[in-house]
C-alpha cells in the first residue's frame, strides 16, 4: 500500500491562491473570491495540504455524487464545506471541480480581540469530514450567499478602521446560520441517520459482548465513529440533535445495560465486573454506575434478591 506522503502546510492566504491562479488577495489576513469554471489547479498544487487558516466555501450547481459512509448520494443543491487550520485537504489532479462558487479564507489573527478567536471552537463542524458537507436549500443558499455578499462588499470597498469590525461580525453570522442549518439537515436527512443508528446499535452490541470486552476494553468514541465511516464530531452532533445524547452518552448506556445483566445473572463480584467491562479501578465503575442510576451496583445487585 503507497504511504501518504506528509501534507504540506500553506501558510498563508496568498500561496493557496497562486495554487489555483487567483488573483493576489487585498487583505493579508482575508479574501473572498468567486470563481465560474475558469479557477484552475496549477500543475505545483500539492496533492495533500493543510492550512494556517480557515477556509469556508459554498460549491453552486454541483451536479455529481458524494460518498458517505459506504455509500454514495446524488445531490444538486449547494454544498457548503469548512476547513479549520492544520486539517489535512486532498486534492488530485483530474479532480472535477464544481462550475461555481464562492470561497471565503481568513486567518485566525482576524479575529485576535474578538470573542469569536474563541467561541469559534465551538463550532464543531469545522472537524467534520469534506463528505459531511452541509447541503443547503435553495433559501438557505440564498441567505448564505448574502452573507458572503456582505463580507465581500466590505472587501472591495475602501479599508478603514470599520472594515474589521464588520467583516468578523458577517463571518460569526454565517457560522451561526451554518450551525442552524446542519441542525436541520440531522433531522431531514432521517433515512441516511436512521440507517446510521441502526449500525451504531449493532457496532456496540458487538462491542459489548464478553469476548470483545475482554480483548480490547471499552469502546471509544474514536473507534465508534471510525467503524461508521464518519467523524466523531458529526457523529455526536447528529446523535444529540436526534436522540438527545452524544456518542459518548450512548457508550455509558450500553455500559450500564451490559452492567445490570452481569449484576443480575452472574455470580461475579462488583469488581470482577468491572475489569470484565473494561474498568482499570473498580472505584471508577461504581462512581458511573451510580451517576446513570442513583444507586450503587451492589444496591441493584441486592434489590433482585
Amino acid at each position: 500500500m503507497k504511504e501518504q506522503s506528509k501534507p504540506y502546510h500553506v501558510k498563508s492566504i496568498l500561496e493557496e491562491q497562486s495554487f489555483w491562479g487567483v488573483s493576489k488577495p487585498m487583505h493579508p489576513l482575508v479574501s473572498i473570491y468567486r470563481y465560474n469554471g475558469d479557477v484552475k489547479p496549477q500543475p505545483t498544487l500539492p496533492e495533500y495540504r493543510t492550512f494556517g487558516f480557515y477556509a469556508i466555501s459554498i460549491k453552486k450547481n454541483y451536479a455529481g455524487k458524494f460518498k458517505y459512509g459506504q455509500r454514495y448520494y446524488d445531490f444538486d443543491s449547494g454544498v457548503m464545506t469548512f476547513i479549520a487550520p492544520n486539517q489535512v485537504l486532498a486534492f488530485k489532479q483530474g479532480d472535477v471541480l464544481p462550475p461555481e462558487g464562492l470561497v471565503l479564507h481568513f486567518h485566525p489573527d482576524l479575529l485576535a480581540g474578538y470573542p469569536l478567536s474563541k467561541t469559534i471552537k465551538g463550532y464543531s463542524y469545522f472537524s467534520y469530514e469534506v463528505n459531511e458537507a452541509l447541503h443547503l436549500s435553495e433559501q438557505e443558499e440564498e441567505i448564505l450567499e448574502n452573507i458572503f455578499k456582505n463580507i465581500e462588499r466590505e472587501y472591495h470597498n475602501n479599508i478603514d478602521k470599520y472594515s474589521q469590525d464588520v467583516i468578523v461580525a458577517q463571518i460569526e453570522l454565517l457560522l451561526q446560520y451554518s450551525n442552524r442549518f446542519y441542525n436541520r439537515q440531522f433531522i431531514t436527512r432521517k433515512i441516511v441517520n436512521d440507517e446510521i443508528l441502526i449500525r451504531l446499535e449493532n457496532v456496540l452490541t458487538d462491542c459489548f459482548t464478553d469476548e470483545n470486552l475482554s480483548e480490547n476494553g471499552l469502546p471509544t468514541v474514536q473507534f465508534i465513529s471510525e467503524q461508521l465511516n464518519v467523524s466523531p464530531n458529526y457523529l455526536s452532533d447528529m446523535l444529540r440533535s436526534i436522540t438527545g445524547r452524544t456518542t459518548q452518552q450512548h457508550i455509558h448506556d450500553k455500559l450500564i445495560e451490559k452492567a445490570k445483566e452481569l449484576l443480575t445473572v452472574t455470580n461475579l463480584s462488583v469488581s470482577e465486573i468491572a475489569y470484565q467491562l473494561g474498568f482499570e479501578y473498580p472505584q471508577s465503575f461504581n462512581k458511573l454506575f451510580k451517576k446513570k442510576t442513583d444507586i450503587s451496583p451492589l444496591e441493584f445487585r441486592q434489590s433482585f434478591k
